[in-house]
Order: C-alpha cells, then sequence, then structure tokens
C-alpha cells in the first residue's frame, strides 16, 4: 500500500500519529463523536416515532416503581441529589480550582466548556423533544421540567468522563488507567440507574443522555486538544 497509494499511506499515517496536529486524538474523537451521535439520532428518532423502544420505557417504568418503597431508597434520592446538575457544577468548579492550582490551562478549558455547556445543550434538547416524564399514582419524585434527555445523567457522563480522560493521560500504569475508567463508568451507570429506580425518567432518557454526553465531552476534549498541538507547534516554530 505504501508503494501503490503513497499519498494515502501518509495521510492515513498522520492521522494514527500521536505527535501530529490532526493526528491519533482528533481521529479517535471523531470516531467517538460519530458513534455517539448516531445512537442519540436511533434512539431520539424511535422516542418520537412511539417505536418498540417506548413501550420497554413504560414496561421497565411500571417495574422499577414497584421497589419504590423499599430501604434502598433515601439512599438513592441521596446519591441522585449529589448529582443534581447543581452539584455536577460544584463538582466541576473543585476540579476546576485543582486544574488552575496545576496549571493546566488546556484541561481547564476543556472543563470550562464541556460541563457547563452540556448542561446548557440538555436543558435545549429537553424544550426542543418536550418528552413528558413517567407518571405513576404516587410518585417518589414529581418534577415539572420534561424528560428527554436525562440531564443528571448528561452531566454525570460529561463530568466523569472528563475526570477519567484527564486521569489517564496523567498517570502511567495501565492498572491505574483501567480502573479510573471503570470508575467513571460505574458513577454514570449509576446516575443513570437512580433516575429509573426513582421514576424520574424512562430507559430511553438515561440512554440518549448518556450518548449525548460522549458526543459532546469528544468535541469539547478533542477540540481543544487540537487547539493546544496547533498553538505549541507556532510557538514552536
Amino acid at each position: 500500500m505504501k508503494q501503490r497509494y503513497p499519498r494515502l499511506h501518509r495521510h492515513l499515517a498522520a492521522r494514527l500519529n500521536p505527535d501530529e496536529q490532526f493526528g491519533l486524538h482528533l481521529t479517535v474523537g471523531v470516531i467517538l463523536l460519530v458513534i455517539a451521535a448516531v445512537l442519540f439520532a436511533l434512539i431520539a428518532n424511535n422516542v418520537v416515532a412511539n417505536a418498540e423502544i417506548t413501550h420497554i420505557d413504560q414496561a421497565l417504568a411500571q417495574w422499577f416503581h414497584q421497589f419504590a418503597r423499599s430501604p434502598w431508597t433515601p439512599l438513592v434520592l441521596a446519591f441522585t441529589n449529589w448529582n443534581h446538575p447543581i452539584g455536577i457544577l460544584l463538582m466541576a468548579l473543585v476540579l476546576a480550582c485543582v486544574l488552575h492550582w496545576r496549571r493546566e490551562p488546556y484541561w481547564l478549558l476543556a472543563l470550562v466548556l464541556a460541563v457547563p455547556g452540556g448542561l446548557i445543550l440538555n436543558v435545549l434538547l429537553k424544550y426542543t423533544f418536550q418528552r413528558v416524564r413517567p407518571s405513576f399514582e404516587e410518585p417518589l419524585v414529581s418534577l415539572a421540567t420534561f424528560s428527554f434527555p436525562s440531564g443528571h445523567t448528561s452531566g454525570a457522563t460529561v463530568l466523569y468522563g472528563f475526570l477519567a480522560a484527564w486521569l489517564v493521560c496523567s498517570v502511567r500504569s495501565r492498572v491505574l488507567q483501567v480502573a479510573v475508567m471503570l470508575a467513571a463508568l460505574t458513577m454514570v451507570v449509576l446516575v443513570g440507574f437512580s433516575r429509573l429506580y426513582l421514576g424520574a425518567h424512562f430507559m430511553s432518557d438515561v440512554l440518549a443522555a448518556m450518548a449525548l454526553g460522549s458526543a459532546w465531552l469528544a468535541i469539547c476534549i478533542t477540540g481543544v486538544s487540537t487547539l493546544r498541538r496547533r498553538t505549541e507547534g507556532r510557538s514552536i516554530t
């Protein structure tokens, strides 16, 4: 391939080179963005069309509601409240202080774009789709806002995903990197589960929020990483 298609080979090699301005980081970021965006679009399209997933949503919501009065409920409520968008912003503020103290301006910029921007995007999409939340005769939580996509889950995906990305890039141990990614994934799944358990969201709300948060995070981190490489490249030359 190198001899028959030299230009194509150079292009592919550049896209997979971690040291290039538009190299491996951009390739991975675009792939993640496309996958997450397609997943969100598929879920949203099925919700709007009242497809089979909406029937699964209703059945699953009723199934979770039968456990609403279990001893675990106060703990689930406390956990979901901790990951309220306001809580997400407060945790992001603490992380921003850490990044400022460590003098990591590009990570700080990515965080400032990702978390507040992701929460704003979620609100805009809620008013775009205007999906009504699950309803029960004796609900655990009563919310007047729209349901799709889940704000708690989207915010958690962005925050914990960002934290995982930063830590993975900061440590060299493969074991620690895997542990960090698994911990972040666990937190996101638990937040989504708490929203289902409390009857605040449908399953599709949660899945769409995970896809949305992943797509937005890919945009922010990839964009800032590209900016950093271009800026550092110019300063060197």
